[in-house]
């Protein structure tokens, strides 16, 4: 059995079929343009899989409840043309499947639940840290959704004393996302983060930011796993950084050994690698074609 998985992105668009085990057979990558165009190239590839089902994990902010007007719409992006697109019903109405719907952290989230780094595991957050910056939360088995869905990547941090960054986030400045972004790494060095050196006092405060951000998690949600992934955190030399921060800010507060002594081990990249996306909207396809059945 084949099932479609769509990662939707705010630059590209990742379309993928596989199977029931997570195994990605097929996939390609469509430049994310104006809607019509970007999903008509979608729906061309998915013509003759024959698949059962697809999911979809989407660049947001969406609308993600079901008993709204607009579920299925994504809602206030500034990339044009895209602001209340309803992408949900372009591609299930014209495949004819059914579809399972969440946003991009979200799937990646699940992904690495059922078959990455999270595996086994009945909680973990999921934070992607790139272009933009967002998080993904699965607890007690389940993503959370609420009067949204969360927004991890524009909660307020304290400024690293030796930066005097405004931000880029064109809603709150100096919020995570304002801060750590790959734009924001690029406009405060004047080149992409790929292009700094290891030892840059980029990584010293890039790392101050994301540790807040991954505090804040572990204090409001209490995950047994927290997974890190994006472009930015191709940096592999971010993790050591990060987890002595957060161990630094905790400062003994949680008393768990999974961050007193095992924090490699709960601070981590994605098992699933790139892959975490795709293969989390791979399994809300199987979600969607379980509730139909």
């Amino acid at each position: 059995m084949l099932i479609g998985a769509i990662e939707a992105g705010g630059t590209k668009f990742v379309c993928g079929v596989g199977t029931e085990d997570g195994r990605i057979l097929e996939r390609t990558r469509i430049p994310t343009g104006r809607p019509e165009e970007t999903v008509g190239r979608v729906l061309e590839f998915f013509r003759d899989k024959s698949v059962k089902a697809i999911g979809i994990g989407s660049f947001g902010p969406i609308d993600v409840n079901p008993s709204s007007p607009q579920y299925g719409h994504i809602t206030t992006t500034p990339k044009p043309g895209w602001s209340g697109y309803p992408l949900l019903a372009a591609i299930r109405d014209a495949l004819g499947v059914p579809a399972g719907w969440d946003t991009d952290v979200n799937a990646a989230a699940l992904g690495e639940a059922k078959w990455g780094a999270a595996r086994g595991l009945d909680s973990c957050v999921y934070f992607t840290i790139g272009t933009g910056v967002g998080i993904g939360v699965y607890a007690e088995k389940r993503l959370l959704h609420g009067l949204v869905h969360p927004e991890g990547g524009h909660i307020p941090v304290r400024r690293h004393p030796e930066d005097g960054f405004a931000g880029v986030c064109p809603y709150h400045g100096d919020c995570l996302e304002g801060m750590a972004s790959g734009p924001a790494l690029e406009k405060r060095w004047g080149k992409p983060g790929a292009e700094l050196p290891t030892g840059h006092p980029a990584w010293a405060i890039e790392a101050h930011y994301i540790a807040q951000a991954v505090m804040t998690a572990i204090l409001m949600l209490s995950p047994h796993k927290v997974i890190l992934g994006g472009g930015v955190m191709h940096q592999t030399q971010l993790f050591p950084a990060v987890r002595e921060a957060v161990k630094r800010g905790l400062n003994g507060y949680v008393r768990a050994p999974e961050i007193l002594e095992r924090i490699d081990e709960y601070i981590v990249p994605p098992g699933l690698g790139d892959d975490a996306g795709l293969c989390g909207a791979l399994a809300l396809g199987l979600e969607a074609l379980e509730r139909t059945s």
